[in-house]
């Protein structure tokens, strides 16, 4: 019988985060996308296809997010039992975002990547992310893929994209944000792919796959990086 994990946790095993709050209807604001997305924008035409006209009231609403009590926090649901979590860091000095991969027996969560002035990543290739996104699992902050791609989408990295990658992330783009130009927007972020860049995923000889991100959890080669038996967790948490 698979275990399955709780949607809306208060705390996350093994996460020193304080007390998470859950606002699952925020990411049906489009408002909420460019604050959420902003690190992907890595150039000056980026960043003014995904803010628009609404660059003041977007900045209106992340300061909004950042009075919230708790910490704003959202989850996907993965295959398994496992889920990713989302949560925004909004105290002062403190500020980013973090992306959790747990199951419920698992003592802790692994930390996939952290999306703030000290960037981690990226931990999650495209395939990965789309298989999440579209796995259609009930539970979680949302049942919208659009809106699974995007909470994600600042995690992943991948130098190895397919020919309809551009059309998916313009898709979720026009679905859920206030972009007036979902397909350029969708080439610019793909193109730079947030501080990290994208990065080049292989399989080990023992099925795990990594990557070469020099700030990568998932990069073996990295004195950081998670140890063979949770990486090797991960990598079947994840499987496309």
């Amino acid at each position: 019988m698979t275990t399955t994990a709780d949607p809306h946790p208060a705390r996350i095993p093994g996460y020193d985060s304080g007390p998470l709050s859950h606002h699952p209807e925020l990411v049906d604001d489009p408002l909420f996308w460019p604050g959420h997305l902003y690190s992907c924008a890595t150039s000056e035409e980026a960043e003014e296809l995904l803010f628009g006209a609404d660059d003041e009231a977007a900045g209106q609403f992340h300061r909004h997010l950042r009075e919230l009590a708790g910490r704003p926090a959202f989850t996907v649901p993965a295959a398994g039992g496992h889920v990713l979590h989302v949560v925004h860091r909004t105290l002062d000095g403190d500020a980013g975002t973090d992306y959790l991969l747990h199951h419920p027996d698992w003592e802790r969560a692994e930390l996939l990547a952290r999306d703030d002035g000290h960037f981690m990543g990226p931990g999650l290739s495209w395939p990965e992310l789309v298989a999440i996104a579209d796995n259609a699992l009930p539970g979680g902050s949302t049942d919208d893929p659009h809106a699974r791609l995007l909470l994600l989408l600042p995690a992943f990295g991948d130098d190895d994209l397919p020919d309809d990658a551009v059309d998916r992330l313009a898709a979720a783009l026009r679905a859920r944000t206030g972009a007036q130009a979902p397909e350029p927007l969708a080439r610019a972020l793909l193109d730079g792919q947030g501080p990290c860049g994208p990065a080049h995923w292989s399989t080990t000889g023992a099925g795990i796959r990594v990557n070469d991100g020099a700030l990568s959890f998932r990069n073996p080669a990295n004195a950081f990086a998670l140890p063979p038996t949770r990486l090797a967790r991960v990598t079947a948490a994840l499987r496309t």
